[in-house]
């Protein structure tokens, strides 16, 4: 199995800064703005906002409590984008690797969150991360929401 990769794009209308600073520097808060899908977010080790720091994530998925242990791989200013991998829970039960990539850029008028994962299958029956893609794309509008009333 080799590696794979899909991606998913949304249009936001609140700012595409704050949404990354969420997702670099403040992840804990995460669960405050999207209680459907995601519930808690740990630091479990490292400072948060740094490369090399650990999360533990409890979120709701394919209507399923799920937990994921995540490594904070890389933070690019430049490209405006955060990299976590997965290092434990249930996704690694069905990929030998996942990693999520959360990038923002304005074009035109438009603010645009994209959500790439790259991924390895353990078998070739386990299926593409479809449901995960519109789990962030959930996530993404859950935050723009809460982002647009306040």
């Amino acid at each position: 199995m080799g590696l794979s990769s899909k991606t998913i794009q949304i249009k936001i209308k609140s700012s595409c800064d704050v949404f990354l600073e969420l997702w670099k520097a403040n992840p804990h808060q995460v669960p405050t703005l999207t209680p459907t899908t995601i519930q808690n977010c740990q630091s479990h080790e490292g400072e948060v906002g740094t490369v090399g720091s650990v999360l533990f994530w409890n979120y709701f998925h394919d209507g399923k409590d799920r937990v994921i242990k995540t490594l904070t791989q890389e933070f690019d200013e430049a490209k405006k984008s955060v990299t976590f991998k997965a290092l434990e829970g249930d996704l690694l039960e069905l990929y030998k690797t996942f990693v999520t990539h959360v990038h923002v850029d304005t074009d035109g008028s438009n603010n645009l969150v994209t959500w790439t994962v790259e991924y390895e299958k353990l078998s070739p029956n386990v299926p593409d991360p479809d449901t995960l893609l519109e789990f962030y794309k959930k996530v993404t509008k859950e935050i723009e929401t809460h982002h647009l009333h306040n």
